[in-house]
């Protein structure tokens, strides 16, 4: 347990320092060290909550399960008051300082759901409690996000949700019929927002749409592509100066790409997978059903979120809009993730102990003398 936490939180702070000289790098030439010093803060404060929730007893949450979710349902309702921005209805803005609500439930959903699991563990195999009690918890978050809009999000937090309600057991034949359903209803949904399936064709036909819908993914290929093996060199790409747009939030890998190269962005891929590999030992060695299905899908969610971001940049999906977790500029993502950290680093603290078996003081080392025929 020792190496997985230990191997955990090195990976997790790689992936901080290589975020925070990227994000320099990515925008230094627009707005020099604003995006620098504004996510400097954020990775402060994500820092002290990681070291919060890691010191906390993390079964603590089955107490605040309700609360929590309530809060984060009731800021999702209030977000679309706001005035938008890009178009979007997705964030809080004060002095400066922007949050997300559907980072808070990410993180509410996860914890009730695990709460649910654990309550209900024995009875997850029904219909009843284990598709319709848990669907009412979330399609209610699933839609307010959805409403935003921000479909990306929408799709990790299925994802995620449905993995953990597999993990407490839920039987196949009741799993699948509701997930048909779901993709149906997206497509629908897709195929009636122009500007979604304009996307989804760009990204099957990127010549033919370089030069509009697709210009972004061309221009990140582009940058991946310059790179090669070891890259331009930290500060000499080319692509920031204004031909990828959101260079410093969710196309951050391409700059990478660009700047480090094909090893550094292999790395990376590296490094997120290990953190997968991690966060499943500390679940699967939880001391409680709870701390299992809470390990799982902290996990899930930060390995799907970094595998969609990194999917969009590379053309291998169409575009989301998602962060990629630890480097992309973002507070509120920043802040969540690194106290999802420390959550794992709790469940860890209070794994369950290894299995001593007993030995025998009277039983000899020595193997018995064969006897004679």
């Amino acid at each position: 347990m020792k190496f997985a936490v230990n191997t955990l939180a090195f990976c997790v702070a790689a992936l901080l320092a290589l975020g925070l000289v990227m994000l320099y790098s990515a925008s230094m030439t627009q707005v020099g060290a604003r995006y620098l010093m504004m996510q400097s803060i954020w990775c402060v404060l994500g820092l002290a909550a990681c070291v919060i929730a890691a010191a906390l007893d993390y079964r603590l949450l089955k107490k605040l399960a309700w609360p929590l979710f309530g809060l984060a349902v009731i800021l999702l309702v209030a977000v679309m008051f706001t005035e938008p921005i890009k178009g979007a209805r997705r964030w809080f803005v004060l002095y400066g300082f922007s949050f997300q609500p559907s980072e808070l439930g990410k993180i509410a959903l996860i914890i009730v759901l695990a709460w649910y699991g654990e309550r209900y563990q024995r009875q997850m195999g029904t219909w009843v409690r284990g598709i319709v009690w848990p669907g009412l918890l979330i399609l209610p978050v699933l839609l307010l996000i959805f409403m935003e809009p921000d479909r990306g999000t929408t799709i990790l937090l299925a994802a995620v949700s449905a993995t953990m309600l597999l993990i407490s057991g839920v039987q196949w034949k009741y799993f699948v019929p509701p997930i048909v359903v779901g993709l149906l209803a997206l497509g629908i949904s897709l195929w009636h927002d122009p500007m979604r399936i304009k996307r989804i064709f760009a990204w099957l036909f990127l010549e033919e749409h370089k030069e509009g819908v697709g210009y972004q993914a061309y221009q990140a290929m582009l940058a991946l592509g310059a790179g090669g093996l070891t890259g331009l060199g930290l500060g000499n790409g080319r692509q920031k100066r204004g031909f990828v747009p959101e260079q410093h939030t969710d196309f951050i890998f391409s700059i990478i790409g660009e700047e480090l190269g094909l090893i550094a962005t292999l790395l990376i891929v590296v490094a997120f997978v290990v953190i997968v590999i991690c966060g499943i030992y500390i679940a699967r060695n939880a001391r409680d059903t709870f701390g299992l299905l809470l390990g799982s899908g902290i996990t899930f969610l930060i390995g799907l979120q970094a595998f969609i971001n990194i999917g969009v940049v590379t053309s291998a999906l169409p575009n989301k809009g998602l962060p990629l977790p630890f480097i992309s500029y973002g507070g509120s993502n920043l802040l969540m993730m690194l106290a999802c950290v420390g959550l794992l680093f709790s469940i860890a603290r209070r794994a369950r102990a290894p299995e001593i078996k007993p030995v025998n003081p009277f039983a000899s080392d020595e193997l018995p003398a064969p006897q004679p025929t």
